[in-house]
């Protein structure tokens, strides 16, 4: 599959003689099992779709009104459903 690099990965020793009994049982090399392993690996994590992120919904001000600068969330809530059966 085109170019190929030399490279040294440590691997834990159960883990690659696991691989080896399965790529001599297979009839294939330990390098072509852990390149189908890296591309099989690689296409799941490439078809994860993308983090979630918030939208900045900021709008322009300078933060709280003063008397709601040293309020608790409770005092918060309490005052954003006054008036509204909350």
């Amino acid at each position: 599959m085109g170019t190929h690099m030399k490279t040294t990965i440590e691997i834990a020793t159960p883990l690659l003689e696991r691989a080896k009994r399965l790529a001599a049982r297979e009839g294939i090399t330990l390098r072509e099992l852990t390149e189908a392993a890296l591309r099989r690996e690689l296409s799941v994590r490439d078809a994860r779709p993308a983090p979630f992120e918030l939208r900045d919904a900021r709008v322009g001000g300078n933060g709280l009104q003063p008397e709601f600068q040293t309020a608790t969330w409770d005092q918060l809530r309490q005052a954003a459903y006054e008036g509204h059966g909350g």
